[in-house]
């Protein structure tokens, strides 16, 4: 059992935090690699990108939002208890170099995906713009680690309770406008990636996607996560998941992401049933 040893609920309880005790993984871990978990013999395997990971204590941190059976079952655990599998770290790691003016964007729960990528871009001496929105003020997340991970950090809210009133793309084009950027990190939700590079590739902007397709084995073998970049068959789980995101169909993405989004929810509603009886 990988032991949960510290737990935070954030946006309005809609996401978890999980500090988790795993050291063979917490030493091997880098920024953009992921982790599949399980939370009991009948569960899904759900893949997770590490939000934070500490070696010396041998945690690693994921946070997640609750949308199905599976997720909910994650958020039941308390700590002390702990999932009965994880594996990792899986996937490339993100491939960091001093490449000069980089902006960072981020939305949602991309966010935690987003904070060790934005470090370790900092550590190896890049001058970081960081962005990060959300839908209200109570669903943003990180913002003093994204803050902490970046020289220069700008918070947007779709509804102006905080920060800019409006999108992070917004934001994101007055920084290009400004010239000098020379790679920019986009993670969140799909529409938000896909408009993030329709307007660097405008500005001839290297851009950087991490995706998140449906994923069963994480290894390769099954090719449910396949997605369509450059016109090839790629696997996010052993190809990505980060790829270039000029380059990466997300039309054909958000309709395999739409797969089986009646069965989540039929399956969600029976596992809240059954906890409330």
């Amino acid at each position: 059992m990988f032991k949960i040893i510290a737990r935070e609920e954030m946006a309005e309880g809609t996401v978890i935090l999980n500090e988790i005790d795993a050291p063979l993984i917490a030493r091997k871990a880098k920024p953009g690699q992921f982790v599949i978990l399980k939370a009991n013999e009948t569960g899904e395997r759900i893949p997770l990108t590490m939000a934070d990971t500490n070696p010396e204590k041998g945690t690693l941190t994921v946070i997640y939002m609750v949308v199905g059976k599976s997720t909910a079952l994650f958020r039941d655990l308390k700590v002390g208890e702990g999932y009965q599998d994880i594996i990792g770290p899986l996937g490339a790691a993100t491939h960091l170099e001093k490449v000069g003016k980089v902006v960072c964007v981020g939305g949602g729960t991309g966010v935690a995906v987003l904070h060790p990528i934005t470090r370790g871009l900092k550590e190896v001496g890049n001058d970081i713009t960081c962005i990060i929105g959300s839908r209200t003020k109570d669903l943003l997340i990180m913002e003093d680690l994204m803050k902490a991970a970046s020289h220069d950090l700008r918070v947007c809210t779709d509804d102006g309770s905080y920060g800019h009133h409006g999108f992070v793309t917004d934001v994101m084009k007055e920084v290009l406008e400004e010239g000098g950027v020379n790679l920019v990190v986009g993670i969140g939700p799909v529409p938000m990636m896909k408009a993030v590079c329709k307007i660097t590739k405008e500005f001839n902007v290297k851009t950087v996607v991490s995706l998140n397709p449906i994923m069963v084995d994480g290894t390769g073998m099954c090719g449910g996560c396949r997605v369509t970049v450059g016109g090839k068959t790629r696997f996010a789980c052993v190809d990505g998941p980060e790829f270039d995101g000029h380059e990466v169909d997300f039309d054909e993405l958000m309709l395999r992401l739409q797969a089986y989004t009646e069965e989540e929810k039929k399956s969600y509603n029976e596992h809240c049933n059954l906890v409330k009886q």
